[in-house]
């Protein structure tokens, strides 16, 4: 890092400015492509031979007056990380920073779905065309549901509410283009 001796945070910032943020983001790549082979066996705390990943989204405020192109809010600025985390070792698959507008839901167009795998959600990722897309490619989706969601239970499944689950059940909409 071209680093010798005692540094002010004033002279690594300095530094930082000057150098070309590619190197570290190739780094990173390399990084993350290492890592998934390295966890393959760590423990993942469940009995799941499958890829298990939780898609979230975190808003960063930022001050307006630096970051004037963030606007957020009229008077705040922010951004939005969106982030694929593969639960067998914490590692990001996906990581994706928009402004602070973009609904979650959007990021879903970006996800390239792996087959048999996993994937949970919060609500605000709930699109039928979207969660459609995930089911053609053969992967699965867990989410929280919405008040007003139209689906039915078609299968009810045992659980113990100690664990703090309420219910578990599959879900079937009624057919529609989205998700027939």
């Amino acid at each position: 890092m071209r680093v010798r001796g005692r540094n002010s945070r004033n002279s690594l910032a300095n530094e930082n400015a000057t150098r070309n943020w590619r190197i570290y983001a190739d780094f990173a790549q390399r990084l993350l492509g290492i890592a998934p082979k390295l966890y393959a066996e760590a423990p993942f705390g469940v009995d799941l031979a499958n890829t298990a990943c939780a898609l979230e989204s975190t808003t960063i405020d930022l001050s307006l007056s630096p970051f004037p192109w963030a606007l957020f809010r009229s008077t705040k600025a922010a951004v939005k990380m969106h982030t694929l985390l593969d639960l067998r070792g914490n590692i990001p698959r996906f990581i994706h920073i928009s402004d602070g507008e973009l609904h979650d839901v959007n990021i879903l167009d970006q996800v390239i779905p792996q087959t048999a795998a996993f994937y949970v959600m919060d609500r605000g990722y709930i699109d039928r065309a979207r969660l459609h897309r995930l089911h053609q490619a053969g992967s699965f989706f867990v989410t929280r549901a919405k008040k007003n969601m139209d689906a039915q239970g078609r299968n009810w499944h045992p659980v113990d509410r100690s664990d703090g689950v309420r219910f578990d059940q599959t879900l079937g909409y009624q057919p529609a283009k989205d998700y027939p």
